[in-house]
């Protein structure tokens, strides 16, 4: 069975990287050898991983990378420290019915 990873790095300018690959270790070897110039991550050095989760399917891998980058900085902050009130708290849908009784 394939495993496929979606991972949060944190960047030298204090931005996350949300990415998805099949190989950890050899895409982080990527992003630190700056093997893309055109990638986000290459002004960006150095890199470090903040947060991971394996999937064993690529299309839940690919669901959780898009929804995470959809995320605002101090949300991806919550999921890496694991702080669960301040990531619902963060939610849109939580802030837009905060104040519902339902």
């Amino acid at each position: 069975m394939r495993i496929y990873y979606v991972y949060i790095l944190l960047c030298s300018d204090n931005s996350y990287y949300t990415g998805m690959t099949n190989n950890l270790e050899r895409r982080l070897f990527e992003h630190k050898s700056g093997k893309s110039k055109d990638s986000y991550t290459f002004s960006r050095l150095p890199i470090e991983l903040k947060w991971y989760l394996e999937c064993s399917d690529s299309r839940d891998a690919i669901q959780y990378e898009k929804k995470i980058k959809g995320w605002s900085h101090r949300k991806k902050k919550a999921l890496i420290d694991e702080n669960w009130s301040d990531l619902v708290k963060f939610s849109k849908n939580y802030s837009e019915n905060k104040d519902s009784k339902i």
